[in-house]
């Protein structure tokens, strides 16, 4: 934990891939691997500097193994399957730097590190925010092809951490302000509604977890109404500056009233191309059960070539061939690992997500002083880019993107075991008379007299406050402190 070159090692691990670009097939491969290379190092520097749990958790548990089933899964698929190696590996990065990133993020840091580790994976997500910024509109030409590249990978990840700083902690900073307005900016040039969809459900998410009762979810509501009719405002005023953008928009939400078939191109070439995928995944028992392998070609479904009438010909239609990681997360994770080797990963993200939330609502309002809540705080709306990414795309496809969410869920599950100790040690130093004993049919956690789900189940007892917690020694901050890493986008000010 002392080790003097632990900052370098962080830096090292999480800038490389935040440079990352998409150059030609024909391009030399070497700058692309001294960007991965750093990463691997800084990543394994990290472990092998890092402290360890003493104790066990099962959601730990629950999730690293669904990323050692995906991982290993792979493997074996691809041996049944006999993909093209080079097209395997290119694929299977993503989900192999996710892992590292998990197995980095999920340790014991002290608050000093976690405070750091944070501080690097936001400012390089700031930093790739405005390279693939600047490299998208420099190799670009107009607005209809530079769209497609201006986009940092981890652009909602960013945008979930700045949604933290307003809508959960409160907290707005001129520069933070100006990122959020960045990134409003950037997402409007780039004329994709999936990528507003997702910062939608992340605004929708963040004013969720900010609020953990009724009264609070009415009020927090409020103001996001207020947020919202600010930011709609200024959608208006940047169509009204760049009336060119605002032509692209219409164009493209309308699109579909001026196809022949009615029916939106994109919407239609992203389900041909899941409709094939299920397709090849169901036409054998062996692909049923371990899929068609990372990196397996696919085209588009026949069935769909109709509702394409004069956007596309038969002749090209039939020539689609792709071996990249699909558009669809979850369709694809069937595909490329079927039942037993693909599923493992959707759902392990899914259950820390639920999992997680579902505690950090409860630890908010029982105990907001308590440690680490910030960082579960902001890991939680980390990860929620993953599925809110999905909504256009896969997000692992992309290096850095996949480096990224594995910190993420990686914080994520570490400050969730560190907090359900910490509630289970402040319910042990209370009174024995006021710890509660349960009355329900729906197990020990369940009961109107203290309402739904409480966080900690199957983490080796209940974490329930007693009516008057005691104040442990190194769970909780003093009076006048701020919870753990509160102040981790301090430079922001």
């Amino acid at each position: 934990m002392r080790n003097k070159y632990a900052l370098f090692w962080m830096w090292m691990f999480l800038l490389p891939l935040a440079l990352d670009f998409k150059g030609a097939e024909s391009s030399s491969k070497i700058l692309q691997i001294l960007l991965v290379v750093p990463t691997v190092a800084g990543g394994i520097a990290l472990m092998l500097i890092a402290p360890r749990f003493a104790r066990r958790s099962r959601l730990r548990s629950f999730v690293t193994a669904a990323l050692l089933v995906t991982i290993l899964g792979s493997v074996f698929t691809q041996l049944v399957q006999g993909n093209d190696m080079g097209n395997y590996l290119r694929v299977i990065l993503p989900f192999l730097l996710m892992l590292l990133g998990y197995f980095v993020g999920c340790h014991p840091w002290n608050q000093e590190r976690l405070e750091q580790i944070e501080k690097v994976m936001f400012w390089s997500m700031v930093i790739s925010l405005f390279f693939s910024f600047a490299y998208g509109w420099a190799t670009g030409g107009g607005l209809e092809n530079v769209r497609f590249r201006i986009v940092s990978v981890t652009f909602l990840c960013l945008q979930g951490l700045l949604l933290h700083e307003f809508v959960v902690a409160k907290r707005l900073t001129k520069m933070s302000v100006v990122l959020f307005l960045v990134t409003i900016v950037i997402e409007l040039l780039s004329v994709t509604r999936s990528l507003l969809v997702g910062t939608v459900l992340l605004f929708m998410f963040a004013t969720w977890l900010a609020a953990p009762s009724p009264r609070l979810l009415l009020k927090a509501g409020a103001r996001a109404t207020m947020i919202g009719v600010l930011l709609i405002g200024m959608v208006f005023a940047a169509a009204a500056v760049f009336p060119s953008v605002a032509e692209h928009w219409t164009q493209r939400i309308f699109f579909s009233a001026e196809t022949t078939s009615g029916r939106d191109p994109t919407t239609i070439t992203r389900l041909a191309e899941m409709k094939d995928q299920y397709d090849q995944t169901t036409s054998s028992a062996v692909s049923l059960l371990a899929g068609m392998g990372y990196g397996h070609d696919y085209r588009y479904s026949p069935t769909y070539l109709p509702d394409l009438a004069g956007q596309m010909s038969a002749k090209d239609f039939y020539a689609i061939k792709e071996w990249a990681a699909g558009h669809n997360f979850w369709v694809y994770q069937l595909f490329a690992g079927g039942i037993l080797f693909g599923l493992a990963l959707p759902i392990g993200v899914i259950f820390a997500l639920w999992r997680g939330s579902q505690a950090y609502r409860a630890w908010r309002r029982r105990a907001p002083d308590v440690l680490y809540l910030p960082v579960l705080g902001r890991a939680l709306l980390v990860l929620a880019s993953l599925p809110a990414t999905s909504v256009g795309g896969n997000p692992l496809g992309n290096r850095f993107s996949g480096l990224v969410f594995g910190v993420a869920l990686g914080l994520l599950v570490a400050s969730y075991g560190r907090i359900a100790h910490a509630m289970r040690l402040r319910a042990m130093a209370g009174p024995s008379q006021a710890r509660p004993t349960y009355r329900s049919n729906f197990g020990p956690n369940f009961g109107p007299e203290y309402g739904p789900f409480e966080p900690g189940m199957g983490e080796g007892g209940p974490e329930m406050l007693p009516s008057h917690p005691a104040q442990t020694p190194s769970l909780t901050h003093g009076r006048h402190q701020p919870p753990s890493g509160s102040s981790t986008l301090a430079p922001l000010g």
